[in-house]
């Protein structure tokens, strides 16, 4: 069977857009890494129903998100949302309530959109983030660096500089109102959270301490309480390193994470308490990986190193969590996204 990933990148270097990675799942092998989407900075991008992709654009000092079909083999742009600025760093797809989220690190905003059926964008609202900062050189200033849905349909952001995940009401005319917040150590810098399949737990990445917190979710309000935070890097290591991608099995079992420095693929088994323990960290076989994704059946691992232009494959043993190293040195420019697109 060949299953498919679609690559967002960065269009700094040799980069001309999204790309489509194909993985024989029968071989264990990723082959034929092709140009999918022409575009200037989809550095971010979620997959939809109808082979249409979400994604983040920039052309020149116009930056936004765009909506493409890929149903006839061949991208098609049906809309973009374009201003001056800077680009978003995430984008989070609602399709229960056909809404867009994006989130912009540079500008503090979480925007909504509207999808209409021809993919067309209405922006909703825009919640500009403000307030007090941590002791970091990166926690200048307020950067809201993810967006997306919870288990019970709120909108949660991470705001690296503030040290906060924020949870809203979402209307189904896509507003957004705030019911709670949690503040994290300083210096914690929230990048990317996942939920547990029970929808109670959330596992929560730290990019500027290197570390997963796990929080107790309450849906009746949207509280939070801290149950345990655990580095993702070894206690001895003192080079340069930020937490980037957080990753679960569909069986709430393990969580995985990618380094960028330590350059690895840190390995977590969920205990009986929902606490984590830490099983293995294993190298990425290149530098900076942004992002990395697990296959349909989960039995694939496959990770992006942005700084070498190159994607790396394991296998996963679903029994141990545990990955080997299949195949290295995949040519792919630029590789900062990783999404399953079948």
């Amino acid at each position: 069977m060949i299953e498919q990933f679609l690559i967002g990148t960065y269009t700094k270097k040799d980069s001309k857009g999204a790309y489509m990675a194909s993985l024989d799942t029968s071989k264990g092998e990723l082959t034929d890494v092709q140009l999918a989407i022409p575009s200037q900075k989809p550095a971010y991008l979620q997959v939809g129903p109808n082979q249409r992709v979400y994604a983040v654009k920039q052309d020149g000092d116009q930056a936004g998100v765009a909506v493409y079909s890929l149903a006839n083999g061949q991208a098609e742009t049906l809309s973009t949302f374009m201003e001056k600025g800077p680009a978003p760093a995430y984008v989070g797809l609602d399709e229960a309530r056909h809404l867009l989220y994006s989130a912009n690190y540079h500008t503090a905003n979480v925007e909504v959109f509207k999808v209409a059926a021809d993919g067309s964008l209405t922006r909703t609202d825009v919640v500009t983030h403000q307030g007090e900062t941590g002791p970091e050189p990166e926690q200048e200033a307020p950067h809201v660096h993810y967006a997306d849905l919870t288990p019970d349909q709120r909108l949660i952001v991470c705001d690296l500089g503030m040290d906060l995940v924020v949870v809203y009401d979402v209307s189904d005319e896509g507003k957004l109102t705030a019911v709670s917040r949690f503040k994290f150590e300083p210096g914690f810098g929230t990048r990317h959270l996942i939920f547990h399949p029970n929808g109670q737990y959330v596992y929560v990445l730290g990019e500027l301490s290197s570390k997963l917190a796990v929080l107790k979710y309450n849906a009746a309000d949207a509280s939070f309480e801290h149950l345990q935070t655990i580095k993702t890097i070894p206690a001895d290591w003192t080079a340069h390193n930020g937490a980037a991608a957080i990753r679960m099995s569909k069986d709430g079992k393990f969580i995985y994470t990618s380094n960028r420095g330590e350059n690895t693929i840190a390995g977590f088994a969920v205990q009986p308490d929902f606490t984590v323990k830490h099983i293995q960290s294993i190298s990425t076989e290149g530098d900076f990986p942004r992002d990395f994704n697990l296959s349909g059946d989960e039995s694939y691992l496959l990770a992006s190193n942005q700084n070498t232009d190159n994607l790396t494959l394991y296998r996963r043993d679903a029994a141990t969590g545990k990955l080997a190293l299949l195949q290295k040195d995949v040519a792919c420019p630029e590789p900062v996204c990783v999404q399953r697109f079948n």
